[in-house]
């Protein structure tokens, strides 16, 4: 991985607190765990959005979305032009909005020791907060104890875990001799650095038995921490395709998630895992569309979109607007990280010229320039038609309720509905505003991505 110079100043910062923290407190392996990962069935957990029970209007949900879905493109953006890492959380933002979608909680140790991670399907370590903390963020959550977990050990520098790291290296000294020490860069030049170690995870079992533990996971314990936290995280859990991640260590052959409505405050599902009961909630046809592989980009989820219809008119968008190109750029990703998809400008400015044409409502021109998003008028209380929104996949076909594409909300006089899309670069990204209540399976083994409508608080 190609570091940028802020990023090497931020280092240069971590080893000089390195070199002066002399109380590293060592913990010694412990031994070998009875069972390994793989003899966990189907594993639950619940996943809480960023801004739900903040009691903020809608309006200020639409505005907080938007901000969050134009800085993550960006970085997305970046990244994949350095073909390294999509993980683009935790970062700043203009005006506090917080760089998080959806915190997942488990439990890590013996006893169970509560954590919030952010949920990343763009990267693929594992991490949080640990003491001893030199440099940390300050949260209602306390850092991980490792001293009071009976499982918990570290990891050395020759495990193929400690392989899999992109920049990792031998500790020494305060770090304790041949532990695998790690620095883990985000594409916005946030840093986080530890030991990555193992424990007993605790999460839900997903036939609502109880609780389910699995032994032996690998995991950062992140000591010096750089970045903007603002979400009550006490680190991130990636979902992403790299070997460090979650299901790839829990050695799953999928995992799915279903997202329910941001306006609400009632948690989404993540299953690790099949359950037998699946698609219990679903009220629609089961589709499914491959997943593409893109070799310089390892970790996100790609797609292949083909086209977008607006009401009744495909749209004359050549499909080399979404597709891969062969230096690793551009292409359609799947993100829990993203809140609304994001188009390139050519492939916007199509669909805002469709809507516009066929929505039979005045534009709202300050709504739509205070926030960055088509909007148009309407009558309190009315509830106008909209045309539909369609993508158009390899092998499936999304057409999406009104509600995961039109955002409401009461104004001074009157009502607005905006269109939750914005344009962005050459990467199209497919958010999870556009996946409310739609229960979306990663066929890891199959390499194929499943989607059908669900009633996602009853999951």
């Amino acid at each position: 991985m190609e570091l940028t110079q802020v990023q090497m100043k931020q280092l240069q910062k971590i080893a000089l607190l390195l070199f002066s923290f002399k109380k590293m407190v060592l913990w010694l392996p412990l031994l070998a765990l009875t069972f390994s990962c793989c003899d966990a069935a189907a594993l639950k957990l619940h996943a809480h959005h960023a801004d739900g029970g903040r009691s903020l209007t809608r309006r200020g949900l639409l505005h907080r979305m938007a901000a969050r879905s134009e800085a993550r493109a960006a970085r997305l953006l970046s990244a994949s032009e350095r073909a390294t890492s999509a993980r683009v959380d935790p970062g700043p933002y203009t005006n506090g909005v917080p760089d998080t979608e959806y915190l997942v909680h488990l439990a890590i140790g013996t006893p169970p020791q509560p954590v919030q991670l952010i949920l990343d399907t763009g990267s693929d370590l594992v991490w949080t907060q640990c003491r001893p903390c030199p440099v940390c963020f300050s949260r209602a959550l306390g850092p991980l104890d490792p001293s009071n977990s009976s499982t918990f050990h570290v990891l050395p520098c020759s495990s193929s875990m400690c392989d899999n790291l992109t920049w990792s290296s031998c500790g020494k000294q305060n770090w304790g001799n041949q532990t695998c020490v790690y620095v883990y860069a985000y594409a916005d030049g946030s840093i986080t650095t530890g030991h990555l170690d193992a424990d007993t995870f605790t999460f839900a079992a997903a036939d609502g038995t109880g609780q389910a533990t699995v032994l032996d996971l690998a995991f950062g314990c992140g000591l010096f921490n750089n970045g903007i936290f603002t979400s009550n995280e006490t680190g991130i859990a990636g979902f992403g395709r790299g070997a460090l991640s979650l299901p790839s260590q829990l050695k799953v052959d999928n995992f799915s998630h279903c997202f329910t409505a941001i306006t609400g405050s009632e948690p989404s599902s993540v299953l690790l895992g099949l359950p037998a009961n699946l698609y219990s909630d679903a009220s629609g046809e089961v589709q499914s569309t491959p997943l593409v592989q893109n070799f310089s980009s390892l970790k996100a989820y790609y797609l292949s979109l083909k086209g977008i219809t607006v009401g009744s008119t495909r749209l004359p968008i050549p499909e080399s607007t979404f597709a891969l190109k062969q230096d690793g750029t551009g292409g359609t990703i799947i993100d829990s990280g993203t809140g609304m998809t994001t188009l390139p400008q050519d492939a916007y400015k199509l669909v805002h010229d469709a809507f516009t044409a066929q929505v039979r409502l005045p534009v709202d021109n300050e709504t739509s320039s205070s926030l960055s998003q088509l909007c148009f008028s309407v009558p309190r209380r009315a509830k106008p038609d909209v045309p539909k929104l369609v993508l158009h996949f390899e092998g499936a076909t999304l057409d999406l309720p009104r509600e995961n594409y039109m955002f409401e909300f009461e104004d001074a006089g009157g009502s607005v509905t905006c269109l939750a899309i914005n344009a962005g670069d050459d990467l199209t990204i497919i958010g999870n505003y556009q996946q409310q209540n739609l229960h979306v399976l990663y066929d890891l083994v199959g390499n194929m991505l499943s989607f059908v409508p669900a009633q996602c608080n009853r999951l």
